[in-house]
Order: C-alpha cells, then sequence, then structure tokens
C-alpha cells in the first residue's frame, strides 16, 4: 500500500477535521499510523471499511497493533478492547 495513494489522499481531506491541529497545507502529508488510529478513534463504521479498502485490514491491524504495544497508546480503552477482538477474528 502506497502512502501517497491518491484514494489515502482523498480520504484524508474528506477527514481533514480528524487532524484540526495540523495546518490545512500539511494534511495530506500524515502518515498512514496518524489515519488508522484517527479513524479507528474518531471514525463512522463506514470510515473504517474505507479504510479497509484503501489499506487493507492485514495492514491495518499490523499498525493497531505496533501501536498498541508501546506503552503509550491514544487508542480510547473501548476501541483498543474492540478491535483487539475484531482483529484477532477477521484479520
Amino acid at each position: 500500500m502506497n502512502e501517497n495513494s491518491p484514494e489515502l489522499k482523498q480520504f484524508i481531506r474528506d477527514h481533514s477535521y480528524f487532524w484540526w491541529w495540523v495546518p490545512e497545507s500539511a494534511k495530506e502529508n500524515v502518515n498512514l499510523n496518524s489515519v488508522v488510529e484517527a479513524t479507528l478513534n474518531y471514525g463512522t463504521l463506514e470510515d473504517i471499511k474505507k479504510l479497509f479498502e484503501i489499506a487493507g485490514i492485514k495492514k491495518v491491524a499490523e499498525i493497531f497493533y505496533q501501536d498498541t504495544n508501546r506503552e503509550r497508546i491514544n487508542y480510547f480503552p473501548m476501541i483498543k478492547n474492540y478491535f483487539e477482538l475484531y482483529f484477532k477474528k477477521y484479520a
């Protein structure tokens, strides 16, 4: 999956409010880890499905596990629990 893909850039533009603190000119350059985290934490079911289509469920799961195995994580506890169970079953 190319982090500079047009589909990912469009997804970021469509959900730019996830990164309210990032200047508009820099939003398309947020990394995939940030896109995964923001989408799983704040996105709708349709947003999450679209992210899976763009990046692939295995890549999203890989990033999720990588990010949740750190000492400090930014996932909400209920989101973390849900996606641990979800990815264990489907990824």
